[in-house]
C-alpha cells in the first residue's frame, strides 16, 4: 500500500517537474526578461530624476525598449518542440509581452505627467 502511494507521489512530482521545465523560458526569453528588468530600473531612475537628467534617462530607456521589442518580434519557438513545449514557450512569450506593455504604459504616464506640468 505504501509503495503504491509512494509510486503515485513520485509520478506526480516527476510530471510536475517535467511540466515546469516545459514552461521555463528559453535563453532568448531569459535575456529579454533581464533587459526588461534593466529597463524597469532605468524607469525608476527617470522617475526620481528631474530636468535634463530625466530627459537623458528617458531617451536611453526608449532605445532599450526598442531593442527589447525588436528582439521579441524576432523570437521564434525552436523547431521540433512538442505541443506542450510550444504552448509553454508561447505562454512565456505572452508574459514577457505583457511585462513590456506594462513598462511602456508606465513610461507613457511619466511622459504625460511631464507634458501636464509644462502645459500649466
Amino acid at each position: 500500500m505504501k509503495s503504491k502511494l509512494l509510486a503515485t507521489m513520485m509520478l506526480a512530482i516527476m510530471m510536475g517537474a517535467s511540466f515546469s521545465a516545459i514552461a521555463a523560458p528559453d535563453e532568448a526569453q531569459r535575456h529579454a526578461i533581464q533587459q526588461a528588468i534593466n529597463a524597469k530600473e532605468k524607469l525608476q531612475q527617470a522617475k526620481a530624476a528631474k530636468g535634463q537628467e530625466q530627459k537623458n534617462l528617458m531617451a536611453d530607456l526608449m532605445k532599450m525598449m526598442q531593442e527589447i521589442m525588436d528582439k521579441m518580434m524576432a523570437m521564434k519557438p525552436k523547431s521540433g518542440m512538442s505541443m506542450e513545449e510550444h504552448e509553454g514557450w508561447i505562454n512565456e512569450h505572452q508574459k514577457l509581452m505583457q511585462q513590456v506593455m506594462d513598462q511602456m504604459l508606465d513610461e507613457h504616464q511619466l511622459l504625460m505627467k511631464d507634458c501636464d506640468g509644462m502645459a500649466r
